[in-house]
């Protein structure tokens, strides 16, 4: 490649929430980047930095001994979508398109391409820019893991690892007490998260936003457990899910964020309406933002590094418009704009779904 057309001056951010394992690749962008000659400008909270003009550069040592620490070393912010951004006018929250402001501080700080870490919404931001001429390579990270165009994204892992540590030690309770156990978690409108945590820590019930569930359903299941001698049961819901007849419950609305609706309250609901009709005492555990904290999981250590190395081998290239994706066991890159085509939902044939009907667990429907 000649020296002229070399990529020389990279950005890169941490949008939407945070995650275990985006230290990871900030450091596997980082690292690397020096052997190319490139400068790493780490842009500060997310889009909100590249709308106010924030940013640091990166050196070798800024990244060092940053591989297992969980959130990010550059902050991030759920809140700063440049065509949906936040202004306080008079008392009051306007929102105001500021696409234009990230466009003159890309250009400003003469960056050549942009690395954007995030999840579905980033995405779609990372899409946006890409037109308007920023040269953008993402890098997925969600631990909804709801990119339909990778295997798996990084966070995931260490999500269902907090989910299945939760179920394991709320079991010993449970059984001591001979208590209902309702454990309430993350994802939004993707399953995934209370899928492969309730199957890795033993749920009896898992109910999520694909499959609305039957009220009966559950009682069914429960009351079946006592008769075979099992005087208790864990149910692992999804923040996301619904009875067949009734709504997502939502928590609060932030006109903030593009997508206002917080879910969660769920759980509440699920476990009143088992010990009512049930006669079962039930208790509620809500996870909530310990699953998106503390330090990545070996298995999300690598993906992250991978995903990072593999960032700047791209930019190296010159593939703007791509991101990194898992496939199988190898990092392969698509376009951005078929990664956000649709979102990845549990289906009724994923073997995950068929394991965990095989050793006994409802759905609920």
């Amino acid at each position: 490649m000649a020296a002229q057309s070399k990529v020389r001056r990279i950005g890169v951010l941490t949008g939407g929430g945070d995650c275990p394992g985006l230290n990871a690749v900030i450091r596997g962008v980082t690292k690397p980047a020096q052997d190319y000659g490139m400068t790493v400008y780490g842009i500060i909270d997310g889009f909100e930095g590249l709308v106010e003009g924030r940013a640091i550069e990166l050196k070798n040592e800024d990244v060092s001994g940053i591989l297992a620490r969980g959130g990010t070393i550059l902050g991030s912010s759920n809140k700063a979508d440049p065509w949906h951004y936040p202004v306080e006018k008079d008392g009051q929250i306007v929102i105001t398109d500021k696409s234009k402001e990230v466009v003159r501080n890309y250009n400003a700080w003469n960056l050549d391409a942009l690395i954007a870490i995030g999840g579905d919404g980033t995405m779609h931001i990372c899409n946006k820019l890409q037109q308007l001429g920023v040269n953008v390579i993402g890098v997925p990270k969600t631990i909804d893991n709801d990119l339909d165009a990778t295997d798996l994204t990084f966070g995931h892992d260490s999500a269902v690892f907090v989910v299945s540590e939760a179920l394991d030690r709320l079991h010993t309770t449970a059984s001591s007490h001979h208590r209902v156990i309702v454990v309430e978690v993350m994802g939004r409108y993707a399953g995934w998260i209370a899928l492969n945590g309730g199957l890795a820590g033993g749920a009896d019930i898992i109910l999520i936003p694909e499959f609305p569930f039957s009220w009966e359903k559950i009682y069914d299941k429960i009351l079946k457990r006592q008769l075979m001698g099992k005087k208790f049961s864990l149910v692992c819901v999804a923040e996301g899910a619904k009875p067949i007849d009734g709504e997502m419950v939502i928590k609060s609305s932030d006109l903030k964020r593009h997508d206002p609706n917080q879910l969660g309250g769920i759980a509440e609901v699920v476990a009143r309406k088992i010990e009512e009709n049930t006669g079962r005492e039930t208790r509620v555990t809500v996870l909530g933002h310990l699953q998106r904290g503390g330090s990545p999981t070996p298995f999300d250590r690598i993906l992250s590094t991978k995903f990072g190395a593999f960032a700047i081998e791209l930019a190296a290239q010159k593939k703007f418009g791509r991101m990194v994706a898992l496939k199988g066991s190898e990092v392969k890159n698509v376009k951005i704009e078929d990664a956000i085509s649709k979102r990845k939902l549990v289906k009724p044939d994923t073997q995950a779904v068929f394991a965990a009907r095989a050793v006994g667990i409802s759905f609920g429907v």
